[in-house]
């Protein structure tokens, strides 16, 4: 079991499951078609995709498991989760993965509804740099 991986849930997923670990930052980029070709090669029952909440290279695996059903052009029985903050595990639909990948409507969704940003506030450093450094320039950017 890897060692960054929190037990816990790593014992919840995986129980009963073959499992694979792959890191797209360190994975060649053709992903997409190497996930495809183990579907049609070993035609899993059905696939379960864990990730870190807010990695932008973790986002890649949910969408590679999307592209390889478009690609195979089958169905694939598949759940999507992400671990938050290390310690809660949320699954998320095909379809939050689809919509996470065009920023356009991530916008929209944002601009809908702007009190999400202050959950982005509790999970995301990220954001909360750029909130400081915005403060600190006088700006008023998103």
């Amino acid at each position: 079991m890897p060692t960054f991986v929190n037990p816990r849930l790593y014992q919840e997923v995986t129980r009963g499951k073959v499992v694979l670990l792959a890191c797209p930052e360190r994975e060649h980029p053709a992903l997409y078609g190497k996930i495809a070709s183990m579907i049609r090669s070993s035609r899993p029952r059905s696939i379960t995709v864990v990730s870190i909440d807010g990695s932008p290279h973790c986002l890649q695996l949910h969408a590679a498991v999307n592209e390889a059903e478009y690609i195979l052009g089958e169905a694939v029985e598949r759940r999507h989760y992400v671990v938050i903050d290390g310690e809660r595990l949320v699954e998320v639909s095909p379809n939050a993965v689809r919509v996470a990948r065009y920023l356009h409507l991530v916008d929209k969704l944002i601009r809908g509804d702007p009190g999400i940003l202050e959950e982005l506030g509790r999970h995301s450093l990220e954001y909360r740099r750029a909130l400081e450094l915005a403060r600190r320039q006088g700006s008023t950017r998103d």
